[in-house]
């Protein structure tokens, strides 16, 4: 099993990454601040304002690890990536998959299933822990509606139908997402899904999250051969990483949400650390941000029993086993893609 390695996230603006023999350098001004090994490193976020020397792109590039640019608010900007790895046919047969509906429709409907199927276990865990009656009986009903979206999902005739199944179930389920939110609820109060910008702090720590995730979820399908703007589920678009959108539906109530939910309900972050901007937005701190990451970093190192291979591995690890699990579908390795359905 592949070895769970770190994701280095520089979110000081103004830093400069150079290399240094074999480790990455951060710089901020004349001052050194890090330096870290590459062969320690699977990935390279730079925040905002983070520039990257000429040598330390083609060291992270040689030793595979990919770096991606995000804006300080967690905007996709762009992705250095070294040679592709693996075999030009495993992609050739990738593209052929998602061209034939017929041929998509059996991953995007066990995708979808389990997005709702995960998605209703953070509703009812939520249930569980909490006092309100008619909050849980709430939660309750709604993670009922999900049950019969996710069977419907399961046996849906065409990949149009199946989208239609997870909207239904997406919208039950972001309606009754305030109701989990056991910390300060008028200050972190859920409006509704919201994107750009994000128009509350718990839709800014969903954004934010979700930025860290996907970055995962891309390093990871490249690392096996996949394409990841070639999906089953999302369409292709220019500069959408479509197949990486489609593993975060599966992923994203497990990974990303019960986190911000911990955020919030343990306290962990403050009303304090959010800022409105100009038009609405709402906008994190630096400190925030860095205790956000460094939540998702410890995060990833739980150890969960996989559903599918029956063994212990740490969290961060499930985006690589899925990518893996994927790939092998696609060579006609396995005759179906055993999607994340958590327990």
């Amino acid at each position: 099993m592949r070895k769970l390695l770190n994701t280095l996230h520089v979110m000081t603006q103004g830093a400069y990454l150079h290399r240094d023999g074999e480790t990455v350098a951060v710089k901020v001004g004349d001052e050194l601040k890090l330096r870290v090994p590459v062969h320690t490193l699977e990935g390279l976020v730079c925040w905002g304002r983070v520039s990257c020397s000429p040598p330390v792109l083609g060291l992270c590039c040689e030793r595979g690890v990919g770096i991606s640019f995000l804006s300080e608010q967690g905007r996709f900007i762009a992705r250095v990536n070294g040679p592709v790895s693996g075999n030009v046919l495993l992609r050739r047969q990738q593209y052929r998959i998602a061209d034939d509906g017929s041929s998509a429709l059996p991953v995007v409907r066990t995708i979808i299933a389990a997005n709702i199927a995960n998605s209703r276990v953070v509703l009812l865990r939520a249930a569980r822990e909490i006092v309100d009656a008619v909050r849980e009986n709430e939660l309750r009903a709604a993670a009922n509606s999900l049950s019969w979206a996710g069977l419907e999902a399961a046996r849906a005739a065409s990949i149009d139908e199946a989208r239609g199944h997870e909207g239904m179930a997406g919208q039950a389920y972001f309606s009754v997402f305030d109701q989990m939110i056991g910390g300060d609820r008028e200050v972190f109060h859920f409006g509704g899904r919201s994107r750009r910008p994000p128009l509350d702090r718990v839709n800014a720590l969903l954004s934010f999250v979700y930025a860290l995730l996907r970055h995962d979820i891309e390093s990871a399908l490249e690392s096996v051969g996949l394409d990841p703007a070639v999906g089953f589920l999302h369409t292709d678009r220019p500069g959408r990483p479509s197949l990486a959108l489609d593993m975060m539906e599966e992923l994203r109530a497990v990974l990303a949400d019960r986190l911000v939910l911990t955020l919030i309900n343990r306290r962990q972050v403050q009303g304090s650390g959010f800022t409105e901007q100009d038009g609405g937005g709402i906008q994190m701190d630096d400190d925030t941000r860095k205790q956000v990451v460094t939540a998702w970093q410890l995060r990833k190192q739980d150890e969960i029993e996989h559903p599918y291979l029956k063994e212990r591995i740490p969290l961060g690890l499930v985006p690589y086993v899925q990518a893996l699990l994927l790939a092998r579908h696609v060579r006609g390795g396995l005759d179906a893609y055993p999607a994340f359905f958590w327990r």
